[in-house]
């Protein structure tokens, strides 16, 4: 095959020597396998690749683009690409825009194609994917999964092929990607950093040798990567003749029944992936071991029904669900075979049925949306249904109330006193999910800050508010009109086509949504250490923790207890560490809030250096029986009305109890200039009375 390192869109090595070669790579058996497949049969829907720092994955990807087949178009023959995707994209950059020079050149519409056009029969690489603004994930997801790009727009309307192996990676600990995003990737891979010391080195002695020479290190694996390239190719032009026969397809419903994966997406990308592993083996027909791998790459995230699940599946759990799965095919081909002896021997009264013998094969199409129907002793008829044990119900194991609740309560009303630091959330009292439904607060203004879903902010993706003079944001086919109408006359211009000028050409400002940095302040005081009000405080906690990954906030978790406040969790977009720290929050001692909000102010400060458009916001939940250090009631005050005179949107949810209520956090919340409300109140209609308190502010 020829060889396509010369390609500029291939990334080599700066100096134009040649890419580290993907029979190389060391420790990442199952990302290459990944790869390899959805190279085989891109309809699978591309990879999620998650990992952290360091693990190669870069390097694999680049190295697959030299694999695959070289393209033939109207130019000739030429190397598949590797395109990769920046993070700051526009979508016009993606999928193409009007060509605005040759409108006003030649007069004429015209589409200039975008980088789904360049990646067609290539690789599109999106590095940090979880960073892209999600329409863009959509846009590219949508693309990878029809094979084909759709544009309407500006009065243009234009399609192109653009079937590619869409590869995106991203670091957990810098924010998720939703569930619904994370099921349109066909598979994903957890890849880490081996602890076995032999790979290790053997890892930092090839990288070594490539460095050293990387021409020589290439040829000595060039045979290695042209037999891996050659068995790509081999694999996808028998891919079409592989048999997915009955037998296996009730294996993959049955799998993806156990395992209570939403909708029928996991049952096509199974299919698909186990035809492709098939065709990679060489094989004419797709076995259980190809399920079972299909099973391995494709399930896993798609389990994560709530940001804070733990994504992934064991090999006990695998083995178990395939065991029910050949259970499942046992007993449909028991039953087939009975059906035949009884037809058989009932002959004088019975026609013979063509479908009742259970080896009987059935080839689908592994690119179809549709698979062959089920026989009704499959797993769609529910009374045929095997037992699949317990469904997840996507709660934590803090969600459920624990034994020994009905021990009686701890007194709430010591503000001193109190548990010494051992109480947990969620392990007595009520369930930490007791919040039905979470406030929507905003930050009042239009913000420029990071696409998100909480905030208005100027955006290049929301909706058209009014034309400007910048024309990043798309062209306002309008604004240009009105701009060039006053000057036709000047322009000699009496009947006929609109005559513009490049000076008439008016942009789209666009008004959108932007995520925040939601500062959370959780008082873990002994005040606060009662068994019934720490689970309601740490459930409000994880109830705004879950808002905030859906509105793609930054988070930051400080807690005040003893003599100090410590910062749990810098700011960071990964909301699920969050939980995770919250979980082993440790409570007792004094309630230096003034430290608290000191710290808060401290963090936002440095935010505002590091991301200055992402705008602030601070969540406040304490009694406000603020106890450490000198005058701690004045001191609380007097940090307060600093975060107040910078202006940051802040709202105190009031985790007072009892019959005596001091009214402490009430003041804090007016010094504070806050949206205020009780702990109790963060449901129903007090939710729509918050919202458009903190919009009045």
């Amino acid at each position: 095959m020829s060889d396509p390192r010369n390609d500029a869109t291939q990334h080599p090595s700066a100096d134009g020597e040649a890419g580290f070669p993907f029979s190389a790579v060391v420790g990442q058996e199952q990302l290459q396998l990944a790869l390899i497949l959805c190279a085989v049969h891109p309809g699978i829907g591309g990879v999620l690749v998650r990992g952290e720092k360091g693990t190669a994955k870069s390097t694999v990807v680049r190295a697959l683009a030299r694999l695959l087949p070289p393209v033939t178009d109207e130019s000739g023959a030429r190397p598949a690409r590797l395109v990769e995707l920046p993070v700051g994209a526009t979508e016009d950059r993606v999928v193409g825009s009007l060509d605005l020079e040759r409108v006003l050149r030649d007069g004429e519409q015209a589409f200039r194609p975008g980088l789904l056009a360049a990646a067609h029969h290539g690789v599109l690489y999106v590095d940090e994917v979880n960073l892209l603004h999600d329409h863009l994930v959509d846009v590219l997801l949508d693309a990878a999964a029809m094979g084909r790009v759709h544009i309407e727009r500006d009065g243009v309307s234009h399609s192109h092929p653009a079937r590619f192996v869409l590869v995106g990676t991203m670091n957990p600990e810098e924010g998720e990607l939703r569930p619904q995003l994370l099921d349109r990737f066909g598979l994903t891979v957890d890849v880490i950093a081996s602890r076995e010391v032999e790979t290790r080195m053997e890892v930092v002695r090839r990288r070594l040798a490539y460095e050293a020479g990387p021409a020589t290190f290439a040829a000595r694996y060039a045979a290695a990567d042209h037999a891996t390239a050659e068995r790509i190719l081999d694999a996808r032009d028998r891919i079409d003749t592989v048999v997915l026969d009955e037998n296996e397809l009730r294996r993959i419903a049955a799998l993806c029944a156990s395992f209570d994966v939403d909708g029928m997406r996991a049952d096509l990308v199974v299919a698909r992936t186990a035809t492709a592993h098939a065709a990679w083996r060489g094989a004419d027909r797709v076995t259980a071991d190809d399920v079972r791998v299909a099973a391995e790459l494709a399930l896993p995230h798609r389990r994560r029904r709530d940001p804070f699940d733990e994504p992934g599946i064991s090999p006990e759990q695998l083995d178990d669900a395939m065991r029910k799965a050949d259970e499942e095919v046992e007993k449909a081909r028991d039953s087939s075979e009975s059906g035949a002896t009884d037809d058989s021997s009932d002959s004088e009264h019975h026609a013979a049925q063509p479908n009742s013998d259970s080896d009987q094969t059935q080839q689908v199409d592994p690119g179809s949306d549709h698979p062959a129907p089920q026989s009704d002793s499959g797993p769609d008829n529910p009374a045929d249904r095997p037992d699949s044990g317990p469904a997840p119900t996507g709660q934590d194991a803090t969600d459920r109330s624990p034994a020994g609740s009905d021990r009686p309560q701890d007194p709430d009303d010591d503000p001193d006193g109190g548990p010494g630091g051992g109480a947990r959330p969620g392990t007595a009292g009520a369930p930490v999910n007791s919040i039905v439904r979470p406030p929507h607060w905003e930050i009042p203004g239009v913000g420029e800050g990071a696409p998100g879903r909480r905030s208005r902010a100027h955006s290049r993706h929301g909706r058209v508010v009014r034309s400007v003079t910048d024309t990043t944001g798309g062209l306002h086919l309008l604004g240009t009109v009105f701009a060039a109408a006053p000057h036709q006359h000047r322009r000699g211009r009496s009947a006929g086509p609109l005559a513009l000028a490049p000076a008439d050409l008016r942009g789209a400002y666009r008004e959108g949504r932007e995520g925040n940095l939601v500062v959370f302040i959780v008082d873990a005081s002994g005040s606060m250490a009662s068994r019934d009000r720490l689970s309601a405080v740490t459930g409000a906690v994880v109830t705004l923790l879950r808002d905030a990954y859906q509105r793609r906030d930054k988070v930051a978790v400080i807690t005040v207890r003893g003599s100090d406040a410590e910062l749990a969790l810098p700011p960071t977009s990964s909301v699920d560490i969050a939980v995770r720290r919250l979980a082993s929050l440790r409570t007792g001692g004094k309630s230096p809030l003034a430290q608290g909000l000191l710290k808060s102010r401290e963090i936002i400060q440095r935010e505002r250096v590091r991301d200055p458009h992402r705008r602030p916001m601070l969540v406040l939940l304490t009694d406000g029986r603020a106890t450490g250090g000198p005058d701690p009631i004045p001191r609380a005050h007097t940090a307060a009305a600093l975060l107040a005179r910078e202006a940051v949107t802040s709202v105190v949810v009031d985790c007072e109890r009892g019959f005596v209520r001091l009214g402490h956090a009430a003041a804090l919340a007016r010094t504070l200039r806050a949206t205020y409300l009780r702990l109790g109140e963060l449901t129903g209609d007090s939710v729509a009375g918050a919202v458009r308190g903190i919009r009045a502010a």
